[in-house]
């Protein structure tokens, strides 16, 4: 028979590992805590709500992952006036709580088996974003007089205010100028610093790029070529002829300094080298730089890529622009681009050219891309005909591998690395048009947010919640549509981010700065009247 477990010490150490209540070895997590049935917690809701009702100096303790709550906090509160408060911004907060955790003894807990941080939704944080009147707004200066504007066309931050090292952003415009601008915040009576501003052009600027160490600019413009031009110097450096028509894109190599893509109007896509001589035209004293490779066609139908274009004549087809060109990541060797006649990319491999003839002048040339789109997206939801590809922007962090287009036909369509197929994940506004080839797209650093331009008098930009577009039977309906920001006038042609806000060109010759800002943005829907004159502030439906 075996001696009682309470007979002696020496039997209760015996029956140590047998018993059903095993010694913790560990402090109690919040994990620990089993989930209430529905009806207590229901219960514990109502205690909570009566609690804070009886005495309004007694508040409810909260510790949830909340966006506009410090991370290195881990109690929020949440008093009577937040409970009855009717905007949306604490609404959203209110339906998060709701979800990732639960009401129990005045203390809402977060639980494994619901709480998931692929779901956690940032739009409520995009709502938030303000600009003020007064610090955030630049002006687009002309050549002429320091006191006309002119358009700009294109906008870039530079690798280091992506990374949050600086806060410089290059601006070009229609007369061929670029402006290098420094962005820092700072108080509406400060003066703006001062700018770099340098002339590569005498044409518009429709494309700007920073290099990987921030040195150089590659600009392309309507007078047919690409120009490098050094900060440092305030000089154009390089000259890049090889195109026959307006120069659309650009974009450098990231695993190279010296090499980079230009797509034009002209379909035709060049990649240089800057290492390659400059060589000599007999017309007169200035120097360039030739293609290595081309890419004649590019977007032409199967049987005419790779093949000359013979000079324009009657009932010839229109060339089939390009419109964009860009190194996707974990394909070193491979470039996407898209084209103003469809929706379909076209992915091609820079180590298979086809060499020129011998004793010919003929540079290496590409014939064939490697795949395709097996989809055209903007045929589908019954399109009559394709629509172009407007601009194309590559994902980063949780939409990495994907890649977003904005198409003719008002929708920014998703497709997937490296098959280039279409997804069934859109976006789109009812007050997104895209009637020009010049509107710009750009995703944030973090890859959560998109944002995109737009034709029109309102001068709208729209901001979209890309971070789940990756994931299986992700909708992007389910979370409302795009949020709208207004403070412009004209198209907005072009978009940027840096680490900490936004940037948007408008036809009227100005610049904005957005940055999130909750604070802000409740004190500009409490007092619309009042605040107009102030801040610019976002509208979501």
């Amino acid at each position: 028979m075996l001696p009682s477990p309470t007979s002696s010490p020496a039997s209760r150490e015996m029956l140590r590992n047998r018993t059903n209540t095993p010694k913790r070895t560990r402090k109690p997590s919040l994990l620990d805590f089993p989930t209430p049935p529905p009806d207590s917690e229901k219960k514990a809701k109502k205690r909570v709500a009566a609690e804070v009702k009886g005495n309004p100096s007694k508040k409810a303790k909260v510790v949830v992952d909340d966006p506009f709550i410090d991370e290195e906090s881990e109690e929020s509160d949440v008093d009577e006036e937040e409970e009855g408060s009717d905007d949306d911004v604490v609404e959203a907060i209110r339906a998060k709580r709701n979800t990732v955790g639960r009401v129990t003894n005045s203390r809402v807990y977060r639980h494994a088996s619901v709480y998931n941080t692929m779901n956690v939704v940032t739009r409520p944080i995009l709502q938030t974003f303000v600009s003020s009147s007064k610090s955030d707004v630049y002006k687009s200066t002309s050549n002429a007089t320091a006191n006309d504007l002119t358009p700009p066309y294109a906008c870039a931050f530079s690798n280091g205010s992506k990374a949050g090292k600086s806060t410089l952003l290059a601006v070009a415009t229609e007369e061929g100028s670029i402006h290098v601008l420094d962005t820092k915040p700072r108080s509406d009576w400060d003066c703006e610093p001062q700018r770099v501003t340098i002339q590569p052009h005498d044409n518009g600027i429709f494309a700007v790029q920073w290099n990987k160490s921030d040195t150089l600019l590659a600009s392309c413009s309507g007078d047919h070529s690409a120009r490098i031009s050094c900060l440092e110097k305030e000089e154009t450096i390089h000259v890049l002829r090889g195109h026959t028509a307006t120069v659309k894109c650009v974009t450098w190599d990231p695993t190279h300094q010296d090499l980079l893509t230009t797509g034009g109007r002209d379909g035709t896509i060049c990649l240089w080298d800057l290492r390659a001589g400059e060589q000599r035209r007999q017309e007169g004293d200035s120097s360039f730089i030739e293609p290595v490779i081309t890419i004649l066609g590019a977007h032409d139908e199967g049987g005419s890529v790779g093949k000359p274009r013979p000079r324009r004549k009657k009932n010839v087809p229109i060339p089939r622009s390009i419109t964009n060109v860009l190194y996707p990541e974990r394909q070193p060797y491979g470039l996407v681009s898209s084209g103003s006649s469809d929706g379909v990319l076209r992915c091609w491999d820079l180590r298979l050219p086809t060499p020129g003839k011998k004793g010919k002048t003929t540079k290496p040339k590409i014939t064939s891309p490697v795949h395709a789109s097996p989809i055209d997206p903007t045929t589908l939801h019954g399109s009559r005909r394709p629509r172009g590809i407007i601009s194309l922007t590559a994902g980063f962090g949780p939409s990495e591998g994907l890649l977003f287009g904005l198409g003719a036909d008002f929708k920014v369509h998703t497709y997937a690395l490296p098959t280039l197929a279409n997804i069934p994940v859109d976006y789109k506004h009812q007050n997104l048009q895209a009637t020009s080839f010049s509107i710009g797209l750009s995703t944030s650093p973090c890859g959560q947010w998109l944002a995109c331009g737009s034709s029109g008098q309102n001068g709208s930009c729209f901001l979209f919640d890309i971070k789940n577009a990756a994931r299986p039977f992700y909708n992007s309906h389910s979370l409302g549509t795009g949020v709208e920001l207004r403070g412009q006038r004209g198209d907005i042609c072009a978009v940027d981010w840096s680490s900490e806000s936004l940037a948007t060109c408008a036809d009227d010759g100005t610049i904005r700065l957005w940055r999130p800002d909750l604070v802000t943005y409740r004190e500009c829907q409490e007092q619309p009247e009042e605040k107009q004159w102030e801040w610019a502030w976002s509208h979501h439906y």
